[in-house]
């Protein structure tokens, strides 16, 4: 049988009937979910512990005392109620909006987030990833969903500089693969989210094989923050609740697109010459 989801009203009541059994730690954390609903929406579990000075095992405590699976369930159970049900496929969009009106918001909230994540760059990470990877032996990409289509791009892209990648979605094969890396090899995990636990469990496997490690997410108290060496972030106007983040997507390839120039600039005799192959190599494919 399927568990029916708790209600904003639900969430609220709850926490508030189990605050006199809770310990200091878990009433931390009850307090800010009852004072801001609308804000753990967007929240990574990191940040609102870091918040309550206490630890994530705590906040998931406190999810499942009040019938939740855990802090993502918490988070749909207070969006399906504080979200407008149009807000869930693009969140400017109105009832009364034409073709045209959705071509510019979308093509408007796109440009806004690769302006924002210019904007919130780290250059000494980016030159960091870039010398990393143009020095690797190897690099290996790890996504899952959306994220893993962002991540056979930036295999297909990263190929072309001469370098050896390969791209993993399936969570088994990324930590196959991950286990065999060496010291000389790099992973890269994304996740828009920052808390997919595949992903997130194949760069810790990856570093302890004593590969370097960089992530691309949207949030910088992402869990997957904490096993990477490396961190890259991009921006997004929308909620973790669409079937697709749309604007990270477009600035996650925008950030693959920077990392394979960097490393092509790094390697330029390499690059034009696994290019010239490739050119040969595909030439064979067309009329």
């Amino acid at each position: 049988m399927t568990k029916k989801r708790l209600n904003i009203e639900g969430v609220l009541v709850r926490l508030r009937s189990i605050e006199p059994s809770l310990k200091p730690a878990e009433g931390r954390v009850t307090n800010y979910i009852m004072s801001n609903p609308e804000a753990i929406i967007h929240m990574p579990i990191t940040e609102l512990a870091e918040r309550c000075d206490t630890a994530e095992a705590t906040v998931v405590r406190v999810c499942k005392k009040i019938g939740c699976s855990g802090y993502q369930d918490l988070k749909i159970a207070l969006s399906k109620s504080l979200v407008e049900p149009l807000k869930n496929i693009h969140e400017e969009i109105s009832v009364g909006d034409d073709t045209r009106s959705l071509a510019t918001k979308v093509f408007a909230s796109a440009k806004k987030s690769l302006e924002d994540t210019f904007h919130i760059l780290d250059f000494r990470q980016v030159e960091n990833a870039v010398t990393t990877m143009a020095q690797a032996s190897k690099i290996d990409f790890y996504g899952s969903a959306s994220s893993g289509i962002i991540a056979m791009d930036a295999h297909h892209k990263m190929l072309k500089t001469g370098l050896i990648t390969a791209a993993y979605n399936d969570p088994h094969m990324q930590v196959i693969s991950a286990s065999l890396l060496t010291s000389k090899d790099v992973a890269v995990g994304i996740s828009h989210s920052g808390s997919n636990k595949d992903v997130i469990q194949s760069l810790r496997v990856a570093r302890e094989a004593g590969a370097k490690t960089i992530c691309i997410t949207s949030y910088m108290k992402s869990p997957i923050t904490k096993v990477s060496d490396i961190q890259l972030f991009v921006a997004a106007n929308e909620t973790n609740f669409r079937t697709e983040a749309m604007a990270a997507r477009l600035s996650q390839l925008c950030l693959i697109d920077l990392l394979v120039v960097g490393v092509s600039f790094l390697r330029q005799e390499e690059t034009l010459r696994a290019i010239q192959q490739i050119r040969q190599g595909i030439a064979l494919k067309r009329f």
